[in-house]
C-alpha cells in the first residue's frame, strides 16, 4: 500500500522549475521521482491495460507520426468499424489475460452520428465485464461527451502530443486549443482523462517542459498519463526522424512522476524496442502503467507473455484497480486553490 504522507499535488508549475527537474543529475532525478512514486502509490504495482483498434486507417488528421493517417501512403489495410460482440470478445481475453482497463481507438477526427450509438454499447459492454472502459475517437462535442459519460465511460484518450509551440510542426489539421478544447469538455462531463504525449519525434527538451507544464496545470491532474516513445513507421514523414536518447526519455518519466504525484505515469508505446534494463529504469522512474497485448492499435508491442515475464523478474505484480478516492483529490486540489490565492501564483496558462 502507498505510504500515508503522501504529496498533494500542485498546479503552478513554471517552465524554469520542471527545466530543473530535467537537469538534475539523473541519480538525483531517480531518487527523487522513486520516493515521489512510493508516497503515493504501491511501489511494485503496475495498471495493465490493452487497446485495441475498433476502426483502423483513412482517418482525415494529418499527424505526421500516424500510419493510420489518410494523407500518407503507410500499405495500413483500412478496416470498418468493428462488430460490437468482437470487440466485447477482445475484451473478454484481455481481462483473462490480466488487464484491468480495456481502451478502444477508432481512427476519426470525431465520431459519427451513425457510428456513435455502437460505441456506446461497446463501453457498456465492457463495463459489464468487470473492466475500466476507455476510448480515444477524436474530437468531441458537449453532447457526445455527455453521451460517453452517461453510459459509464470511465477514460477517455486525447493526448495534447507534445508543446504548444512544437505542435504545428506535426500536426495542421486540427489545433491545439480544439485538443484542449475536447478535455474541458471530458472532464466537465465527468469522465477521468487519459492524457500524455509523444517523445522522440525531433522536439526539443523545451517542449517536453511545455508539455509536462500544460498537463499539470490541469485541475485535477489528467488521472492517467501515456508517454509514448514515437514508434517510426515508413511512409509517413517521421520514418526517418532522429532517435531520441533513451535516458532522456527516461527522465521526461521521472519528471512526469514528479510533477504529477497521484496520475498513473504510463510507459506506453515504444516498448518493443526498449531493453527490459531500459524498460526497469522506466518504471524506477514511477512509470507504474503499460499497454501489453501484441499490438498498440497498429503497431507492434511486446507480448503479454513476455511482460509477464519481465514483471517476475523485477517483483512487479499487477495492480487491482484500488485509485486515490475522488474526495481524497478533490480536496487536494481545493487546499491548492486557497495557496495559490493566497500566494497569487496564478498566471496565464499560455504565457
Amino acid at each position: 500500500m502507498p505510504a500515508t504522507n503522501s504529496i498533494e499535488p500542485r498546479f503552478d508549475w513554471t517552465h524554469a522549475e520542471i527545466t530543473e527537474l530535467f537537469n538534475l543529475p539523473f541519480m538525483d532525478l531517480m531518487f527523487r521521482a522513486q520516493t515521489v512514486h512510493r508516497q503515493n502509490f504501491a511501489p511494485n504495482e503496475v495498471q495493465v491495460s490493452m487497446l485495441l483498434s475498433i476502426k483502423t486507417g483513412a482517418c482525415p488528421e494529418d499527424c505526421k507520426y500516424c500510419p493510420q493517417s489518410g494523407h500518407y501512403n503507410t500499405e495500413l489495410e483500412k478496416e470498418k468499424l468493428m462488430e460490437v460482440q468482437k470487440v466485447l470478445e477482445e475484451a473478454q481475453l484481455a481481462k483473462e489475460k490480466g488487464a484491468s482497463r480495456f481502451c478502444m481507438g477508432a481512427a476519426w477526427k470525431h465520431p459519427s452520428e451513425k457510428d456513435f450509438p455502437y460505441v456506446l454499447e461497446m463501453i457498456k459492454g465492457v463495463k459489464a465485464l468487470g473492466l475500466e472502459s476507455c476510448v480515444t475517437l477524436g474530437t468531441l462535442n458537449d453532447e457526445q461527451a455527455q453521451r460517453l459519460s452517461d453510459v459509464g465511460l470511465d477514460y477517455y484518450n486525447h493526448n495534447l502530443d507534445t508543446s504548444a509551440e512544437f505542435y504545428d510542426s506535426i500536426i495542421t489539421t486540427r489545433t491545439y486549443q480544439d485538443r484542449l478544447d475536447t478535455l474541458s469538455r471530458v472532464r466537465d462531463s465527468g469522465i477521468k482523462l487519459c492524457c500524455g504525449g509523444i517523445m522522440g519525434m525531433g522536439e526539443e527538451q523545451k517542449d517536453r517542459v511545455g508539455l509536462i507544464r500544460q498537463l499539470s496545470q490541469m485541475m485535477p491532474h489528467p488521472e492517467s498519463v501515456p508517454i509514448n516513445m514515437l514508434v517510426k513507421v515508413e511512409g509517413t514523414p517521421m520514418a526517418n526522424v532522429d532517435d531520441l536518447d533513451e535516458f532522456e526519455f527516461i527522465r521526461t518519466i521521472a519528471v512526469a512522476r514528479i510533477v504529477m504525484p497521484m496520475s498513473h505515469v504510463r510507459l506506453s508505446a515504444g516498448r518493443q524496442g526498449m531493453s527490459e534494463q531500459t524498460q526497469a529504469l522506466c518504471f524506477m522512474a514511477g512509470a507504474n502503467s503499460i499497454f501489453y497485448g501484441e499490438k498498440l492499435l497498429t503497431t507492434a508491442n511486446p507480448e503479454a507473455d513476455k511482460d509477464m515475464n519481465l514483471f517476475n523478474k523485477l517483483g512487479i505484480t499487477p495492480e487491482k484497480r484500488e485509485e486515490h478516492s475522488d474526495q481524497a483529490v478533490m480536496e487536494a486540489i481545493a487546499d491548492q486553490v486557497v495557496k495559490q490565492e493566497e500566494s497569487k501564483l496564478f498566471y496565464d496558462a499560455n504565457a
